[in-house]
C-alpha cells in the first residue's frame, strides 16, 4: 500500500471542478483521493492511498496518483510528491513487558 500526497496550484478551475474539489474534500487516504485546499481554492492538498503490486516502488505509485488526481478534469500544476510506501512502516507492538523490552531488567 502506498499514500501519495500531492501539493499543487489548480489553472483557471471552472464553476464544475470547484464544486467537484469540494465534495472531495477531507484528509483522509482513500483511492479516489481527496483534497485540502486553501480559501480561494487555487492551492491545494492531494490525498490517496494505492495499493501496492510486489514489484511496485515511488514511481509507480506517483503515476498512479497523478492519474488519479487527472480524474477530476481539472488543469494543474504539481509543486511537490511525497510517497510513503506503507510496507516499510515498521509498527512496534503495545503490552509488551518490561522483561521483554530489556531482558536484564528486573
Amino acid at each position: 500500500m502506498f499514500r501519495v500526497i500531492i501539493s499543487g496550484k489548480f489553472d483557471a478551475l471552472t464553476d464544475s471542478g470547484r464544486d467537484a474539489i469540494l465534495a472531495a474534500g477531507g484528509v483522509a487516504f482513500t483511492e479516489a483521493g481527496t483534497f485540502t485546499h486553501d480559501g480561494s481554492l487555487s492551492a491545494f492538498t492531494f490525498r490517496c492511498q494505492l495499493p501496492a503490486d510486489p514489484g511496485d516502488g515511488e514511481n509507480e505509485a506517483t503515476g498512479r496518483a497523478i492519474a488519479a488526481l487527472d480524474a477530476y478534469g481539472q488543469r494543474y500544476r504539481i509543486l511537490r510528491t511525497a510517497v510513503t510506501d506503507m510496507r516499510d512502516i515498521k509498527i512496534r507492538r503495545k503490552g509488551r513487558g518490561e522483561k521483554d523490552r530489556f531482558p536484564d531488567a528486573g
